[in-house]
């Protein structure tokens, strides 16, 4: 790629990434710009960003055990959402990704991302972050039974859990009531009891320390 589109710190974060990362993120970086030729890099965040136009299309990021690509813009979103890629349990739109065997295939991946800059190009996105006009207050959901149960149990935990903001609550909340099956939702209030006693909200894993 020319060396105007090149971000040098993008070659540093995948030199020090885990071993399993680096193959990942290296092709992740080489289907973007032979699908998009005019895509740039950044690194913002702390992570690799592809722009075109200094609109932001995707970015990636590798963390200790799995990686994360994801396309920005409402638009992708719902393409994506049409191909059954809405992933929930990790930062990003293709889930937690743990070597090259859990991407979608090239073909499929080129199509996203040409598609990614013809809408920028067509001027149907023009903002990296469509902002609403008036933000709706999020509705608070109820904390769970299992949940307020489990607290119970627990002081330290319960103690944490009150002192949290309303809308750190509401993501446990959410997360353990959106589970479909018992098995999960039981698997998913250990694990919140387990980091609310440490004093952890829902999402810490992608928050800077």
């Amino acid at each position: 790629m020319p060396d105007e589109q090149s971000d040098p710190r993008v070659d540093t974060y995948i030199e020090n990434a885990a071993p399993f990362a680096q193959p990942v993120l290296t092709h992740l970086r080489m289907l973007m710009h032979k699908a998009c030729p005019r895509a740039t890099e950044s690194v913002k965040w702390g992570m690799p960003f592809f722009l075109q136009q200094g609109i932001i299309l995707a970015n990636m990021a590798a963390f200790k055990k799995h990686c994360a690509f994801g396309f920005w813009g409402p638009e992708m979103k719902k393409v994506l959402a049409g191909d059954g890629l809405d992933a929930s349990e990790a930062m990003g739109t293709l889930g937690r990704i743990t070597g090259l065997k859990d991407l979608p295939p090239d073909k499929s991946l080129l199509s996203y991302m040409r598609r990614a800059a013809e809408l920028v190009e067509s001027g149907q996105r023009r903002k990296s972050i469509e902002r609403p006009r008036k933000r709706a207050k999020k509705k608070a959901v109820a904390v769970p039974r299992e949940l307020r149960a489990a607290l119970s149990k627990n002081k330290l935990a319960a103690k944490t859990f009150s002192a949290f903001s309303a809308s750190c609550q509401n993501e446990y909340s959410s997360w353990i009531a959106e589970a479909k099956q018992d098995e999960t939702r039981k698997k998913r209030v250990l694990q919140a009891i387990e980091w609310i006693a440490k004093g952890k909200s829902r999402n810490w894993k992608y928050q800077k320390s």
